[in-house]
């Protein structure tokens, strides 16, 4: 199965490349492009320098939702005997997980339709501004409908009897995994305000997830994973530093979505399980606090931001040059290397999240001591006087 996975990252990859170039061709052409008053735009228009194409989106959702369509409509449609009288199938991981594949088909579905809600309305907002309340309440009722209709939710155990749960648990967990969506979807979007920034936070976020889902055999999430980090992979060619497409919120949103969902979907704790056994799917309770870990640094943007906003009577949604690549880049730092800061810091607070339920108790303090202590450094870096 892991050849599967990989292959479905490169699969996004080899549609990604050529779509972006497609779509930045054509936005130039027919005028799409980043939007006045926008930091963006600004920069665009410094001598020598053409508005920058913001339709970056469309390349990524097409690159995530067309292998996503071939793989649903495989396992769905196609009968378990056809694959097993395939050359070289019959024996392998593919036959033997395919009834389980099968079941995720209503979350991939359902995730399917999110990811274009949200890619249609980013498409709209980037071209006229729908204001920020209209599109947190479609968030929201996005993330209710993938929470209620496709179960994607955080600590399910609270609405299941059987583990002493009840309705109040449910309310709660539901609850909960709303939010979580909606936080993460507009930390992603909150991030995209510096060429090569959220989609490389996205490569280094979903690599990790690819990581600790195949360690865990959790193929339906891996493969979700490969794809956004596929899709990027290609995008990042032509949204690194000097940008020449960006992702606009079409694009932004789906990174923030896909990564909350495969964060909500991946296994963290198994009941029963061995601290210190680091194979096998089994996982100690404080697993669960790896997406704090992995997801360390946009939660730091989007929280320092939204309080930073609050203190100054501000609406959290109103755009400002205060995020943390702002705040690096007034400091000095070239784009590049206010890059390099953020993306090396959310490998370095992520990466130990990655095994975190497999360790010894200490073992899992010691890393999240670690992580606590990047973000004093990075908090310390914002503070310090220029030069």
């Amino acid at each position: 199965m892991v050849w599967i996975i990989f292959a479905l990252g490169f699969v996004a990859l080899l549609i990604s490349v050529p779509l972006c170039l497609a779509v930045r061709r054509m936005s130039e052409m027919w005028g799409l492009v980043d939007q006045a008053g926008t930091e963006a735009h600004k920069l665009a228009l410094l001598p020598g320098r053409q508005p920058i194409a913001n339709t970056g989106g469309v390349a990524l959702f097409c690159a995530i939702a067309w292998p996503m369509v071939g793989v649903l409509l495989g396992v769905w449609l196609v009968p378990s005997e056809v694959w097993e009288q395939l050359p070289g199938v019959g024996e392998n991981a593919l036959v033997t997980h395919l009834p389980g594949l099968q079941e995720t088909t209503k979350l991939g579905g359902g995730l399917l339709v999110a990811l274009a809600v949200l890619h249609v309305m980013g498409l709209v907002d980037d071209r006229r501004a729908l204001g920020a309340w209209p599109k947190l309440a479609v968030q929201l009722a996005v993330a209710t409908g993938l929470v209620v209709l496709a179960d994607v939710r955080v600590l399910s155990f609270l609405g299941n009897p059987e583990a002493g749960g009840g309705t109040l648990g449910l309310v709660a967990s539901i609850v909960v995994s709303v939010l979580w969506i909606a936080v993460i979807t507009n930390a992603m979007n909150f991030l995209d305000n510096m060429d090569g920034l959220a989609a490389g936070v996205g490569i280094v976020v979903g690599s990790l997830y690819l990581a600790a889902t195949l360690i865990a055999g959790q193929w339906f999430v891996a493969g979700l994973a490969a794809l956004l980090v596929g899709g990027l992979l290609g995008f990042m060619l032509f949204n690194f530093p000097p940008a020449r497409l960006y992702l606009g919120d079409g694009g932004s949103l789906l990174v923030g979505l896909m990564l909350a969902v495969i964060s909500v979907r991946t296994t963290y704790v198994v009941p029963g399980a061995e601290p210190g056994v680091l194979s096998g799917p089994g996982t100690a309770w404080y697993g669960v606090m790896m997406p704090v870990l992995v997801l360390a640094v946009p939660l730091y943007d989007f929280t320092s931001v939204t309080v930073m906003r609050l203190l100054a009577g501000k609406s959290p949604f109103q755009g400002d040059h205060n995020h943390f690549s702002h705040r690096l880049l007034r400091k000095g730092l070239s784009k590049r290397k206010a890059l390099t800061v953020i993306l090396l810091s959310t490998l370095a607070t992520g990466l130990g999240g990655v095994m975190l339920g497999r360790l010894e108790g200490w073992q899992a303090v010691l890393v999240a001591v670690q992580a606590g202590a990047v973000l004093a450094v990075l908090a310390l870096l914002e503070s310090g006087k220029r030069g």
